[in-house]
């Protein structure tokens, strides 16, 4: 009987791990290897082992360590954003506003559009000669010539804020949700003691999201450290480098420069940054289960 469960519970796991082994460990594995090589993007690739000179390189390489700062500011700056504005929308989603049901949908709309489509929409509105950013500044008469994604100053807040835009409303469901099981009498009791409503949302509501936010954040977090799309569309690392992150980096570094090797190397120091981040989460999510 036990083989017989063992059996059965291989057969119901087999269809979802093997497009994992096929689609993820694989790479991962290979490109682990190609990391200690120096394989390069060719017609006829002829590669040898080289030990840990992409490493020695990669250490010494400050491009790639700026980008991994650039990196690290747009991971932290999206993922905090995230979650005020995303808490602001949560808390007014969860305030009974007429039309309920529609504003929660019009909130999702940046979470179905793909990045690519999201990534084009910014550029039109970013534009310094037809864009409606700056023609409302006109209109205001502040100055309406900003070329949003190719100052050297603006560049990279741009992009942060359309990284914000696009990730709040999967930050919103979450906190939604939330919200939705703190029990009211909880408020009720609160505003009892004479608790106004900034003291109640101190004391009530951010107690009770913890578990969330601290999930929720965490995760954002990585996988804002890993974006790529959005980034390559709207500025390709520009200006001068001022929003390369690392994954585009890489990118950049495999199939521009074509050193596939290098890349690896780059991939691999990304690929244990993301798994540092993960056993970090999952503490704090043993240890919310732990005081709960």
């Amino acid at each position: 009987m036990a083989r017989a469960k063992r059996r059965e519970a291989i057969a119901l796991v087999m269809p979802s791990l093997l497009p994992i082994l096929v689609l993820s460990v694989a790479p991962l594995v290979m490109g682990v290897a190609l990391a200690f090589t120096d394989a390069r993007l060719v017609r006829h690739p002829d590669y040898q082992f080289v030990g840990v000179d992409n490493f020695v390189r990669l250490a010494d390489n400050s491009f790639f360590w700026d980008s991994f700062r650039i990196g690290m500011v747009w991971a932290v700056s999206v993922t905090l954003l995230q979650l005020v504005a995303a808490m602001g929308l949560a808390l007014l989603l969860n305030s009974g506003l007429r039309l309920q049901g529609l504003t929660r949908v019009l909130a999702l709309i940046p979470w179905a559009m793909p990045p690519v489509v999201v990534a084009i929409m910014w550029q039109m509105i970013y534009s310094p000669n037809a864009g409606p950013l700056n023609a409302f500044l006109g209109a205001l008469g502040l100055p309406d010539d900003i070329n949003w994604l190719a100052d050297f100053s603006t560049a990279l807040p741009a992009v942060i804020v359309v990284g914000v835009w696009v990730g709040m409303p999967q930050t919103t469901v979450t906190l939604l949700a939330g919200l939705q099981q703190i029990p009211g009498e909880l408020h009720e009791a609160a505003a009892m003691d004479g608790a106004g409503a900034w003291r109640r949302f101190t004391a009530v509501t951010l107690p009770s999201l913890r578990p969330i936010i601290t999930s929720i954040t965490s995760l954002n977090f990585i996988w804002n450290f890993n974006s790529f799309s959005l980034v390559y569309v709207l500025t390709e690392g520009g200006p001068g480098g001022r929003t390369m992150l690392p994954m585009l980096f890489t990118y950049l570094e495999a199939f521009k420069n074509r050193n596939i090797g290098y890349a690896a190397a780059m991939g691999v120091v990304l690929v244990i940054v993301v798994v540092l981040l993960l056993a970090i989460y999952l503490r704090s999510q043993f240890r919310t289960e732990k005081e709960s």
